[in-house]
């Protein structure tokens, strides 16, 4: 109203003001402050000669008067992980609704009822997917996921189902046929394994040659699937085909005790893991199977198995949880006195994700959730991703630490670990290494004349027996994690990585799933000694109620995300550009590889164009040099507007920031005087919204700026001038005791219409004609409502019109 740059009207409370933001600023949820990080595994290993071991980590006592050491540690812990890894905010968040409504996301499910389902195979050269879920198989079109989906429906026979309820199996959750196993068998056919209700089952399923062909049908007559796929639908099982041969981790009985990394569908003999033998697997649950090279025969690549399992400290009582890898040769056929049908090439090592502090206290994420595997080309590497969290009763918190395939290499090949007895510590086996080395692949470059397992030395083979592990743990790059969360009231499920070719160098976009049903795309920025300093670019809500990502594949080629829960499949792009904003500096300040300001929008970033115009940051993501000469200082400043509040009543000043990620300090000028930052007390308080002053006085009357400071770029995003009027100008109108026109003789109508604002004088005057052609009029409050509803339609109005990018 009144004048282009500014707006008036009066507050007597904060409620009228909440968030009007828009949906791609959404604010997520409060973390969990209360939740205690803590438990520490004593101090850093040093390797051989620790007296930690490979495995147990050795918590140190107390000497004398005091609490142990271990107490002092989690109070210290409780301190500084909450103040050093204090919690990112999303730059922007989209609720399922808000994703639902772009084109960039697209949902799938067979049911409201959860049915788990798991994205078993991607397909990139048929541009199909194949998710397993309860019952049925889908082939899934990975360009648009809703579109052309092939089903298979596969139930658990009825006498199965029976015997599993009678068995006293959940129902719902158990007695089905859960699909965990699908694997490209040829170019024609899948081999798919079930949990069939507690009786495992498989069967090949028909693809046809080309997608277009629109073949999928079950092909085969069921065979068991023991060995193949575990009994229970909630124990994870991992596959590999190769070659025609199918390498499991799994549970192979219905009571769930015998784990076992196991081959089949082979014309060879089968083999596994030594049976009951707690040195070689101890209740693991089974996370991931790749197969990986180890130098340049390829004879001597391994198949890789990740999980977690419990093992028992060096008093052989308490059982703690570890993150191991473990692998074997695919060409092992097992040996020939000893070890028959079983592994002889089976190593293991533990994978340490720890937080180091300055008094060398060692805190440790041991639950393995999630890994992911990228091939770097400078240097020419593999790095392995891996999510870890650690849930004890005393410390929750999620990392993800990164481990270079040559430094897992070397680990394998260093000294194996050995202890007399369950009670003595772990050290570094100093006897003679039999030769061949053990876990050395028959037919590689350092056995050309073994042809097979079972030409092994009998020494070899029982060595392997007795000493499956290795001493030395396995470090992540840095020795630090790449990402660390504590007091969150989330954990990550899920990973997946891309690299994204950006102007100033290259960088690995991590994406991640949580307990919740969202993904987090974040950064990963060089820090301090400690940490890194991750950016969570966005937050997505992929799921419509907080249910756990259970699976993320991604496919670079076509830009896309593909996740997985218990209530359906969700295919998400990679990014969303014009969610960050419509201005360069909102765009160089989100600081996301793929996107750059082209000097209109906010749009896609591709590196080999060459249009000058392109602005990108992604280290720095300082505006002051991307922004110049696009309209920069205009976006720095902030039109003034007017706004009114009643002495010894509450007025909220308004100022929701473009990013979560901002900083936000008040600034008041009174009468030409010098700006000042405004002091917080109980009576003026800063939110998330704005400024909440209570029991407004004449002295609070002055211009208020709102200085928004992200990634040290400052600016101003509200510049609020208050007024305050007396009580006693807005009490003649309020007064229920008079007259509607009693204030006549007290207050000329043109000075109160000049009092509120010269260009409210038209809506006085029209508030007045309204009230003269009505013949009973209301009490003095409904009127001053109806004044007011004329003065907020003309407050609407004035915004539309003058506020900046309205």
């Amino acid at each position: 109203m009144g004048d282009s740059s500014s707006r008036a009207w009066c507050s007597r409370g904060p409620e009228r003001h909440r968030g009007r933001r828009g949906a791609s600023r959404r604010r997520l949820p409060a973390t969990n402050a209360d939740r205690t990080p803590t438990a520490c595994q004593g101090p850093v290993h040093q390797g051989v000669g620790s007296e930690a071991g490979p495995i147990m980590g050795h918590s140190a006592g107390a000497t004398g008067q005091g609490p142990p050491r271990w107490v002092l540690a989690v109070l210290l812990l409780s301190f500084t992980l909450g103040s050093s890894f204090s919690q990112p905010m999303p730059r922007v968040f989209l609720h399922f609704e808000d994703l639902s409504a772009s084109e960039s996301f697209e949902h799938y499910s067979l049911s409201e009822k959860p049915m788990d389902y798991r994205i078993l195979l991607v397909d990139e050269d048929q541009d199909r997917m194949y998710v397993g879920c309860k019952d049925h198989v889908l082939s899934m079109n990975i360009n648009n996921i809703t579109h052309m989906t092939l089903k298979v429906f596969w139930p658990a026979s009825t006498n199965k189902i029976e015997e599993c309820q009678m068995a006293g199996k959940d129902p719902s959750h158990g007695c089905g046929n859960f699909l965990r196993v699908i694997q490209p068998f040829n170019r024609t056919h899948l081999f798919t394994c079930g949990s069939g209700a507690f009786s495992p089952v498989c069967a090949y399923i028909n693809r046809g040659r080309r997608p277009e062909d629109q073949i999928f049908h079950i092909d085969s007559r069921p065979e068991s699937g023991k060995g193949r796929c575990s009994f229970s639908p909630k124990v994870n099982t991992v596959s590999v085909m190769l070659n025609q041969e199918l390498f499991s981790g799994m549970y192979i009985d219905f009571m769930g005790t015998d784990a076992a990394i196991f081959r089949s569908l082979t014309r060879r003999n089968a083999v596994r893991t030594d049976q009951h033998n707690s040195k070689w697997l101890s209740e693991p649950i089974f996370i991931d199977a790749q197969l990986l090279p180890d130098g340049s025969d390829p004879n001597d690549a391994k198949l890789y198995f990740f999980f977690r399992e419990r093992l028992t400290d060096n008093n052989g009582n308490t059982k703690h949880i570890h993150a191991m890898v473990a692998r074997v040769c695919p060409n092992d056929v097992g040996g020939q006195r000893s070890l028959v049908n079983k592994w002889t090439t089976f190593l293991k090592a533990r994978m340490v994700c720890s937080v180091v502090e300055e008094d060398g206290t060692e805190t440790h994420f041991d639950e393995l959730e999630s890994v992911f595997l990228l091939e770097i080309d400078h240097p020419k590497s593999l790095l392995v991703f891996a999510v870890f969290t650690s849930t004890s009763s005393v410390f929750k918190g999620s990392a993800v630490c990164v481990y270079n395939m040559a430094d897992i290499l070397t680990v394998f090949n260093g000294p194996f670990a050995h202890r007399d007895g369950p009670n003595h510590q772990w050290v570094a086996y100093q006897g003679r290494i039999p030769y061949p080395r053990p876990g050395t692949c028959p037919g590689g470059a350092f056995t050309p004349n073994i042809h097979t397992t079972k030409e092994l030395p009998d020494d070899v083979v029982n060595f392997i027996r007795n000493h499956p592990l290795m001493f030395n743990p396995i470090y992540p790059v840095g020795r630090k994690p790449l990402v660390v969360r504590t007091n969150a009231d989330y954990k990550y499920t899920a990973i997946a990585v891309d690299k994204v070719t950006a102007a100033d160098g290259q960088y690995q976009v991590l994406f991640l799933g949580t307990d919740r049903g969202s993904i987090q795309k974040l950064i990963a920025l060089p820090g301090n000694h400690s940490v890194n300093n991750d950016l969570i670019l966005e937050e997505l809500q992929v799921f419509k109620s907080n249910t756990p990502v259970t699976n993320l594949r991604i496919s670079s080629k076509k830009q896309q995300l593909y996740v997985s829960s218990e209530y359906g499949v969700s295919q998400v792009s990679l990014h969303r550009c014009h969610a960050y904003g419509s201005a360069c500096a909102d765009c160089c300040l989100a600081r996301d590889p793929y996107c750059a300001w082209d000097g209109r929008s906010c749009s896609r970033f591709y590196p080999m164009g060459k249009r000058r115009s392109r602005r990108q940051d992604i280290m720095h993501g300082n505006p002051l040099t991307q922004c110049r000469g696009f309209n920069l200082k205009a976006y720095r400043n902030a039109a003034e507007m007017m706004q009114y509040g009643v002495k010894n009543n509450t007025t909220f000043l308004e100022c929701p920031p473009k990013s979560p990620q901002a900083s936000i300090r008040w600034l008041i000028q009174r009468d030409n005087d010098r700006r000042k930052e405004v002091k917080m007390s109980d009576r003026v308080v800063s939110t998330d919204e704005g400024l909440l002053i209570r029991f407004v006085q004449l002295s609070d009357q002055g211009l208020y700026y709102c200085m928004a400071t992200e990634n040290g770029f400052k600016r101003t995003v509200a510049k609020i001038r208050l007024k305050v009027l007396s009580d006693h100008l807005v009490g003649t109108l309020l007064d229920k005791q008079r007259s509607r026109w009693t204030w006549e003789n007290a207050v000329h109508p043109k000075a109160l219409a000049h009092a509120l604002h010269p260009g409210n004088t038209a809506a006085a005057r029209q508030y007045c004609k309204s009230q003269q052609q009505q013949g009973v009029l209301g009490p003095a409050r409904g009127d001053l409502a109806k004044l007011k509803s004329l003065m907020d339609h003309r407050r609407s109005r004035s915004r539309r019109n003058h506020l900046p990018g309205a």
